[in-house]
């Protein structure tokens, strides 16, 4: 009889981790979740064991996991940047925790979720060997990104460790919190109403949470993906003002109020990856176009509106 494959997922009670977690169960495998909190009822998952444990405290986080893990997900960081000395802990140091214990039980693949910030400034399309330098990137969420992503890369070069860094991209779908960009603006159409936004001359990349997380499981299966980091995204950037022109249009409603948002000091105008090495490494692309992904997605906040 073939044994379950089990699965770590720190954060698994956030957006990303939540829709991990469901196609794990889906697969078969035993998911356990590591998170700072018990995850909102609309994300609980009854064949979820769920741990309460902060990442950032070594002892507690020891004791926390007991067993070995074929594969192990990190997702988890504190959400809010505008904590900086928080942020570089949660996501920087809460990732070499989490190496230390597992360079002693090692797992068959440890994916760590990157972000695009740690490109910086470097012009799009961007591609993964772009030299990364810290002094380039103003935010510290970049910083703590692009700190764990050399960590585990040299962990990787010198110990054979088997991680993964997934350089993610804008993701968006159902069940992601209100405050972020596209809930905010598709909730804004949704009920009508006046909204405040920048000129939305920014390009951007949006991915679907579920190409993301094709792209998780792809990466923890494929032997190929140890060692690498792999830009996640549609590679089909669009403006932000021709995406609340859409979500406008699905919708039939909302004023966004264009130019009332300045944009931030350091703010990067053109932001979006090359996929070609993903498609190479994992033999992954994104299969839900934008204009489907954001039909169901605004299919859903409607549906919690109502």
């Amino acid at each position: 009889m073939k044994l379950k494959k089990n699965i770590l997922i720190v954060g698994g009670t956030g957006f990303i981790g939540y829709h991990l977690a469901k196609k794990s169960i889906e697969k078969g495998w035993q998911v356990t979740s590591i998170s700072s909190r018990y995850p909102k009822k609309i994300r609980y998952l009854s064949k979820v064991k769920y741990i309460i444990c902060d990442i950032t405290k070594k002892r507690l986080l020891n004791k926390s996991i007991r067993k070995s893990f074929d594969y192990v997900v990190n997702l988890g960081g504190y959400v809010d940047h505008s904590n900086k000395k928080k942020t570089l802990k949660s996501h920087y140091e809460g990732c070499k925790n989490l190496t230390e214990i597992f360079l002693k039980k090692t797992p068959l693949a440890f994916v760590q979720m990157g972000s695009s910030l740690e490109y910086g400034n470097a012009n799009s399309p961007q591609k993964e060997n772009i030299k990364c330098r810290l002094k380039k990137i103003k935010s510290t969420y970049g910083k703590a990104k692009l700190l764990s992503s050399i960590h585990l890369i040299n962990l990787f070069k010198k110990k054979k460790f088997p991680s993964t860094v997934l350089r993610l991209y804008l993701a968006y779908g159902p069940q992601q919190d209100v405050n972020r960009f596209l809930p905010i603006i598709i909730n804004g159409c949704i009920k009508n109403e006046k909204f405040p936004c920048s000129k939305g001359v920014q390009l951007r990349d949006f991915i679907h949470v579920q190409d993301v997380i094709s792209a998780i499981i792809k990466s923890l299966i494929n032997k190929n993906a140890r060692g690498q980091i792999i830009n996640i995204g549609s590679g089909k950037p669009r403006k932000i003002r021709s995406v609340i022109e859409d979500v406008k249009k699905i919708s039939k409603g909302g004023y966004p109020q264009y130019g009332t948002f300045k944009l931030r000091k350091f703010e990067i105008l053109k932001l979006y990856p090359n996929i070609k090495k993903a498609k190479k490494i994992i033999n992954w692309r994104p299969k839900i176009s934008f204009k489907k992904g954001l039909r169901s997605t605004i299919k859903y906040y409607n549906e919690r509106a109502n």
